[in-house]
């Protein structure tokens, strides 16, 4: 496994990704183009102590790669922003 702070380099916070906080419970990070979904997988559980349904990736126009990740109904998105201080 990778070093957690190797794969994510931050929370990546717009309109659309306090969207997906709220209605979806998901969270979004601009992580390293190498890291791979279960690299990021890995690094949100153990970062942030939950459980992580699932890991969508995008590369921006701006090559940065953007995670969605999607946290278990036991934790809530809300919650983990507010530890981050996003809200």
């Amino acid at each position: 496994m990778k070093d957690p702070h190797k794969v994510v380099i931050r929370p990546h916070i717009t309109e659309k990704a306090v969207r997906l906080i709220e209605e979806e419970n998901k969270l979004v990070f601009v992580v390293y183009n190498d890291a791979n979904k279960r690299d990021i997988k890995q690094a949100v559980e153990k970062l942030f102590e939950v459980k992580v349904e699932d890991v969508n990736t995008q590369v921006s126009p701006k090559a940065k790669k953007l995670a969605y990740v999607k946290l278990t109904p036991e934790y809530t998105a809300d919650d983990i922003a507010a530890r981050m201080g996003v809200f």
